[in-house]
């Protein structure tokens, strides 16, 4: 497994990382599932408060009881539920945060984060509030580091401008080239990781059947897959160079997979230990579609 620096942080994550998202309720399943990528040398683990309602960070933390040190842990803030459940309001605000911390501490059964996030924002938000909340939580040694998930340009220039985010969660993959359009660059110039989901582009990347994604037809989807498969001749499965196309980014720190199967986990490993792929085979992936660019959040 290969580890990469989390943006300017002393913070080191493993390339594939855990998408907790996809983890079912079955908290003894989750448990050894986790285990074994632990095993494996997966250390990066993201979930959120959001994930079935705090059940997500709860059945995190049952798994990492005794082995919580071997863990990058990551999870995010912002999504309000409603007291009536009937849904979640979006809360950016510092005295929010400062309360859905120990909320997540105590699910997680942990006394500090790695990696604390933002689940989203606008530029409408109050971030200089919401950057205090993450820097008093530094200094109380609550967080080692904090970021940002966001696919917003205007958002993320903001974090970039005016705080010292360590990294920025966003979708990227060969269906998704949007980041490319101006973010990478961005944060590849400021030090700062990207930690890239979405890899697999819904499974469409790694053999499920075309159909449309975002501003692509199913004929151009078809067409990536078909690069995808090319490129797979030669290094390996469809997943391995949906992922390797990722990690092919030097500002890309870890490619968070979702992760709920044997079978997908086996997938994921089978990732990590596979070679780079070559500027040629990057060149047949780029080639088979021109890349979308952002037609909103600017």
């Amino acid at each position: 497994m290969k580890y990469n620096q989390l943006g300017k942080s002393r913070i080191q994550v493993s390339a594939i990382g855990f998408g907790c998202m996809s983890l079912g309720p079955d908290h003894a399943a989750n448990a050894t599932l986790l285990h074994r990528a632990l095993d494996a040398g997966i250390t990066l683990l993201d979930t959120a408060d959001l994930y079935d309602k705090g059940e997500n960070e709860v059945s995190v933390g049952k798994a990492l009881r005794g082995r919580r040190q071997e863990v990058i842990l990551a999870t995010k803030v912002g999504n309000q539920w409603r007291p009536d459940d009937s849904g979640w309001d979006w809360n950016p605000r510092k005295a929010y945060i400062l309360q859905a911390v120990e909320r997540s501490l105590r699910r997680l059964q942990t006394d500090y984060l790695d990696l604390y996030q933002l689940h989203g924002g606008t530029v409408e938000d109050p971030i200089d509030e919401t950057i205090e909340a993450f820097e008093l939580l530094k200094e109380q040694g609550k967080i080692r580091a904090y970021g940002i998930s966001s696919i917003r340009p205007n958002v993320i220039r903001e974090y970039v401008r005016k705080s010292g985010i360590a990294s920025v969660m966003m979708q990227y993959s060969l269906l998704d080239r949007r980041p490319e359009e101006s973010s990478l660059a961005l944060l590849h110039e400021h030090q700062i990781s990207v930690l890239a989901r979405g890899s697999y582009a819904q499974g469409l990347l790694a053999g499920k059947p075309a159909k449309p994604y975002l501003n692509y037809p199913a004929a151009e989807v078809q067409r990536a897959a078909e690069a995808v498969r090319q490129v797979a001749e030669q290094a390996g499965s469809a997943a391995e160079v949906a992922v390797g196309f990722v990690l092919a980014k030097p500002v890309v720190a870890s490619a968070v997979l979702g992760i709920r199967t044997e079978e997908q986990l086996r997938a994921a490993l089978q990732a990590a230990e596979a070679g780079a792929l070559a500027t040629e085979q990057l060149q047949t992936l780029r080639h088979a579609l021109p890349p979308n660019q952002y037609e909103q959040h600017r």
